[in-house]
């Protein structure tokens, strides 16, 4: 069953249609922001069992005042043996750093974190087979340049109370509590937070 999903944002808002079945995530999605410029995000996320990730294309675009259009297209694959391929272009003249990096810096990574994404952080969360603290290393796609790099990422269980959970994420410099119903963010308090909507009226 496919799940929409709509997160409001500190300067922006995404939208995704996520699919989780036993062990995998599927989502296909966009988002738009406006730090460091104006841009359009849309992305397509595949794992393969245990949450691990296979796939993420992600493209970024917009149009510069000073020097036209731009777009970036980053593709991250991960395979069966936890070797990352990388292959990312960039078109137009906008400042940004290049996308891509060293495919080779994310060997033993198991999932993708999308920079602004609430999504990409449900992988890590279930797979936590206790309350942790694990420690995960990921392949950091910086938004809106898709510059990637690898990050390492610690993820504790704080409480669980029936279908909402609570675990602490945190890098060195930054922790914060995030909330999650059935494995997908509810609310990532610097990130996003979701918009649920009102129950129909009976």
């Amino acid at each position: 069953m496919t799940t929409p999903i709509v997160w409001v944002k500190p300067g922006g808002a995404e939208i995704a249609y996520v699919e989780l079945t036993e062990g995998r995530l599927t989502a296909q999605g966009a988002a738009i922001g406006g730090d460091p410029l104006p841009y359009r995000l849309e992305y397509e996320l595949t794992t393969a069992d245990d949450y691990v990730t296979s796939r993420l294309l992600v493209e970024a675009y917009g149009t510069d005042p000073g020097t036209g259009p731009w777009r970036r297209r980053l593709e991250l694959t991960n395979g069966p043996a936890g070797e990352w391929h990388i292959r990312a272009r960039a078109e137009g003249g906008v400042a940004l750093r290049p996308p891509g990096g060293d495919a080779a810096a994310l060997r033993g990574a198991l999932d993708c974190d999308l920079g602004l994404s609430p999504l990409t952080n449900s992988m890590p969360a279930l797979r936590l087979g206790g309350d942790g603290p694990a420690e995960f290393l990921m392949a950091w796609v910086s938004v809106p340049d898709l510059a990637v790099s690898p990050s390492r990422q610690t993820y504790r269980v704080v409480r669980r109370e029936g279908e909402v959970t609570v675990v602490r994420f945190a890098v060195p410099g930054f922790s914060e509590d995030i909330v999650f119903r059935d494995g997908l963010v509810l609310d990532y308090p610097s990130i996003g937070r979701r918009v649920v909507p009102e129950s129909a009226p009976s």
